[in-house]
């Protein structure tokens, strides 16, 4: 058998055949084993999140493990404060549960009474009706609620290995940084720690943003939400801002709840129309204005690519792919720009910039001025130079 040439190269079809065929396995693999990835992502996400404060304790003077013990207590006692918040808020908002059913109730006599008036349709032939919906329900509501029940049982299982994961990313994230520059030996150490940096630069900025995004916008929501006199405004308020982790749509679902809620409690529905417009302006208030302004340009994903990895991620691991279809997007953007050839797919996803362009060519023509410049102030310092020291020499003749 001859050798084979060392510049040979595969044609571009057998290439894409296998580029194909490597990415429907690890997507295959991807959705096979989704509760590990998933919890494996998750945990990454909140090591990044956890590493300022570890990294400030090691300073201090505390030993990793202690340090890391801390933050992961901190981390813990802080989502233990949000969820017994949640849990005051629903609790509130079940105090107005007899009231809601009342409603109700008689919107559904007025619905009945307008059947009848417009269609001719008896009541009691609207009873059975609506008896044949309510027990279709309930046979699909009980396997809703077995699936309900073994789904939560499954996360809280994952939720209590959650900070073993975390524990074990900080504690060996030197050997993993080693590991990446082990992997990718035909480039260079700094490159590839420059890529680590960005992608930890990224997610943390992502982390940061939210948090405070989620704060403002909650805020206006609740505010909005009690002028209105909207029942347990804040708690409505604040979960439509948490569903921001899942971008563009999150608000707009959390915003159903709280209408239906104005539809029953209030004798008009321009409080309903009231409640959709506030959610309408707070969502275009925080697209255009909160977001870029307070996580920037760190996360520079166009809206389009935003979404489509939104349907990818829902589509292949449900509500934890929402979840983590941006930042994951975000982290394949800077491993496409730091890879030559995979460049032009990451400048596909990122968002154009035309002030960012002008001002880099700006600043790279007032470089050259200047360099032009002192290149000419040089010169003309040697020719002085040289003229004082021949006019010196005929002096001395």
């Amino acid at each position: 058998m001859p050798p084979i040439p060392q510049n040979f190269q595969l044609p571009y079809v057998a290439r894409l055949a296998f580029a194909l065929i490597s990415i429907t396995i690890l997507v295959y693999w991807m959705y096979v084993l989704d509760s590990i990835i998933t919890l494996l992502l998750f945990s990454v996400i909140i090591s990044i999140a956890l590493y300022p404060l570890t990294a400030w304790l090691e300073r201090k003077g505390f030993p990793r493990m202690l340090a890391i013990t801390v933050s992961i207590l901190a981390f813990s006692l802080v989502a233990a404060g949000i969820a017994t918040l949640l849990v005051y808020q629903v609790t509130d908002f079940t105090t107005m549960l007899p009231q809601l059913i009342q409603k109700i109730n008689a919107s559904l006599n007025k619905l009945q009474l307008w059947a009848y008036d417009r269609f001719n349709i008896p009541p009691s032939r609207q009873l059975k009706e609506i008896q044949k919906y309510y027990q279709n329900m309930a046979e699909g509501g009980g396997a809703l609620v077995g699936t309900a029940v073994t789904t939560t049982t499954s996360m809280l299982g994952n939720l209590s290995i959650l900070p073993v994961y975390i524990f074990f990313l900080l504690y060996y994230r030197d050997m993993f940084r080693q590991f990446f520059c082990k992997v990718f030996v035909s480039a260079k150490k700094t490159q590839v720690h420059e890529v680590l940096d960005k992608i930890y630069e990224v997610v943390h900025s992502y982390l940061s943003g939210l948090f405070i995004v989620t704060l403002i916008v909650g805020t206006l929501n609740s505010v909005g939400l009690l002028i209105l006199g909207i029942p347990s405004a804040i708690f409505f308020g604040f979960l439509a801002a948490m569903l921001l982790i899942i971008p563009y749509i999150g608000i707009l679902i959390g915003s159903i709840l709280p209408i239906v809620v104005a539809l029953v409690t209030k004798d008009s529905p321009m409080y309903a129309l009231g409640v959709a417009g506030i959610f309408f302006f707070v969502q275009m208030l925080e697209g255009n204005v909160i977001t870029p302004y307070i996580v920037g340009s760190k996360i520079s994903v166009n809206p389009l690519i935003a979404i489509v990895g939104l349907f990818l991620g829902g589509s292949l691991w449900g509500i934890a792919g929402l979840a983590l279809a941006l930042p994951l997007t975000a982290i394949i953007k800077v491993v496409f720009d730091a890879v030559d050839y995979l460049k032009p797919y990451g400048y596909l996803m990122g968002e154009p910039d035309i002030s960012k362009e002008r001002a880099v060519k700006s600043r790279k023509v007032q470089q050259i001025e200047r360099e032009v410049v002192d290149t000419i102030t040089d010169t003309t310092n040697e020719v002085k130079s040289l003229f004082k020291k021949k006019r010196a020499g005929k002096s001395t003749v």
